[in-house]
């Protein structure tokens, strides 16, 4: 659940009426028995070895699988994931393009920048298919233990810790972000492509810290090469039993957490869209597959149909979008 404090009304969600985007599942469908007979492309926004890249490739195999034919995973990083929404956006919506997507390409981007060359409603929503929190993790030479000495350090030297993210406007920089504004800190944001470059800007000591994704972080974190002092929820997560809630560790104000799910092209034929739904729900009930998520800190987490997707991503809109603004969130 998100949650924050002291957050002003913002306008309407950018996402459009939910009437218009329902109307996209009763587009004319293809015949049921030819979907799909040729590969599908799987777009994902981030460079490979983050987390985006890590879900994708967890359920390439068993979806492929599911759909009988093969699943193409194509990483198409830069401008915080747009390069590769706009991709979807643009191709032929016959179901053989998909988008893994997070908040950053369905809400954040086209909240900062109305010059994006697409927008919420040139997509199809499928399903969400994960959730996670972020994990707060830092070099190990800033000797930064806690949440608390993080946010002395923070107040000691505003604007000297940099903190890095996989892109502006991405969730690590959002999560950031909105700590600093409840914290009463300043703190230095280095965008890079994607969440595997960030976390090695810290684990070189380039940047100090990052809200990072969990299949990005905690790896690093076990290996003893970075530092995690706390998850972005307000209690303890599962996924990462041994680090703080937000809580606990001294910032009760403060929770945030994050999700992926699967789009088409905005006019996608119904049976292409429920096809995928079906063979989604089936990869992430497969324990193999709710336990390689978990092993990196992710939840398997489905949607009950694609109008309950479309009503979550209505009402979600609203908290990003109020969260670019509060935080005064640009396209830099």
């Amino acid at each position: 659940m998100h949650r924050f404090i002291s957050l002003r009304p913002s306008a309407l969600p950018v996402w459009g009426p939910l009437s218009v985007v329902l109307g996209l599942l009763c587009w004319p469908s293809v015949q049921a028995q030819t979907y799909p007979n040729k590969p599908i492309k799987l777009i994902v926004g981030f460079a490979p070895g983050g987390a985006a890249d890590y879900v994708a490739r967890t359920i390439n195999a068993p979806l492929s699988q599911a759909l009988g034919q093969t699943i193409i995973i194509e990483n198409k990083p830069g401008s915080g994931s747009s390069l590769a929404a706009e991709q979807v956006a643009r191709s032929k919506p016959d179901g053989y393009t998909l988008l893994i997507a997070s908040p950053s390409s369905i809400s954040v981007n086209p909240a900062m920048n109305s010059k994006l060359g697409y927008r919420p409603s040139d997509f199809q929503p499928i399903t969400k298919i994960t959730s996670s929190p972020l994990v707060i993790a830092v070099n190990p030479t800033t000797g930064i233990s806690s949440v608390k000495e993080l946010i002395a350090k923070a107040k000691q030297e505003p604007g000297a810790l940099n903190y890095a993210s996989s892109g502006n406007g991405s969730a690590p920089h959002l999560a950031a972000s909105l700590f600093s504004q409840i914290a009463d800190v300043k703190m230095t944001h280095i965008p890079f492509r994607g969440g595997s470059l960030a976390i090695q800007s810290v684990i070189a000591g380039d940047t100090q810290l990052t809200f990072g994704t969990p299949p990005s972080v905690l790896p690093m974190v076990q290996a003893g090469r970075l530092r995690g002092i706390g998850t972005s929820t307000y209690e303890r997560s599962p996924l990462a039993p041994n680090l703080p809630g937000m809580r606990e560790a001294g910032l009760p104000d403060y929770a945030i957490d994050f999700w992926y799910g699967l789009f088409f092209p905005a006019g996608t034929p119904q049976v292409a869209v429920q096809t995928v739904f079906d063979a989604a729900q089936s990869v992430l009930n497969q324990p193999s597959v709710k336990a390689a998520l978990a092993r990196e800190g992710t939840d398997a987490s489905m949607s009950t149909s694609t109008a309950q997707f479309v009503k979550f991503l209505v009402e979600d809109e609203k908290f990003w979008v109020k969260l670019v603004k509060t935080t005064e969130t640009t396209a830099e």
